[in-house]
């Protein structure tokens, strides 16, 4: 039985005291359910949210991190440093940083293999443009991603493994693909799964949408079959939003 994830991505927002009182106004409307949470949030404020969390169940994640151990990468995170103060989950291979950071399928897939040599949950993001989906390409690009990013992944591994499908078009553009297409296209992740693997990794890894969830189509999106979670953007800098699709 999978158990849903809704993480809230807060890119480059948010000043630390921000976060801390995100965490305590957050805290105050949340109950613990059958829904994981989690905030990932820049590196300046993971910290200050580990502490401002404790005592709960609410997870805290990073939006990107190295897959080398330590070196000169100036201005770099490496997991050793996430792990230390307690991070759960580390997005990896974000629509915003392939295009912006030029993050390729290789990188993503080194940053898998030390996430999980590290103990940190990765939430891998696939997902295509609009032109590629406009060029009926979208199924062969994600399939280019999941395969190369999962390179050398193993059985065990990918069961852990967080996918999180984002189609580069529906983020912060404040389109959403429809319920539909969205379970439409994790249903065809699911099944990439299943040949790289078996079905019982098929079955147990989550699966999330991403791109322009909001508490208004949160239920629609939510309930789709194929779709265990979401990644939320803008949504989730709100408390008082975030939990209204937290509690879809």
């Amino acid at each position: 039985m999978r158990k849903p994830l809704i993480a809230g991505n807060w890119k480059m927002f948010k000043t630390t005291a921000e976060a801390k009182d995100f965490a305590e106004s957050f805290k105050k409307l949340y109950v613990s359910s059958d829904i994981q949470v989690a905030v990932c949030a820049p590196f300046t404020q993971l910290k200050t949210l580990k502490e401002a969390f404790q005592g709960t169940d609410i997870k805290v994640g990073a939006q990107n991190m190295h897959f080398a151990e330590e070196g000169a990468y100036t201005g770099e995170i490496s997991a050793a440093m996430l792990k230390e103060i307690g991070v759960d989950y580390c997005i990896i291979g974000h629509s915003e940083r392939r295009q912006f950071f030029a993050e390729t399928n290789d990188t993503v897939n080194k940053k898998l293999h030390k996430a999980f040599s590290t103990g940190i949950v990765p939430i891998m993001c696939v997902g295509e443009s609009l032109e590629e989906r406009d060029a009926e390409a979208a199924f062969e690009v994600v399939k280019s991603q999941m395969a190369a990013g999962l390179k050398d992944i193993t059985a065990e591994q990918a069961q852990s493994l967080v996918i999180a499908y984002e189609p580069v078009w529906a983020i912060g553009t404040g389109r959403t693909a429809s319920p539909e297409q969205a379970n439409e296209m994790c249903g065809f992740i699911r099944d990439i799964i299943e040949e790289l693997y078996d079905d019982d990794v098929a079955d147990k890894i989550v699966i999330q949408y991403g791109g322009s969830v909001k508490s208004s189509n949160a239920a629609d999106i939510m309930n789709m079959e194929e779709i265990d979670g979401a990644l939320v953007g803008g949504a989730s800098l709100v408390p008082e939003e975030f939990i209204q699709i937290v509690n879809f």
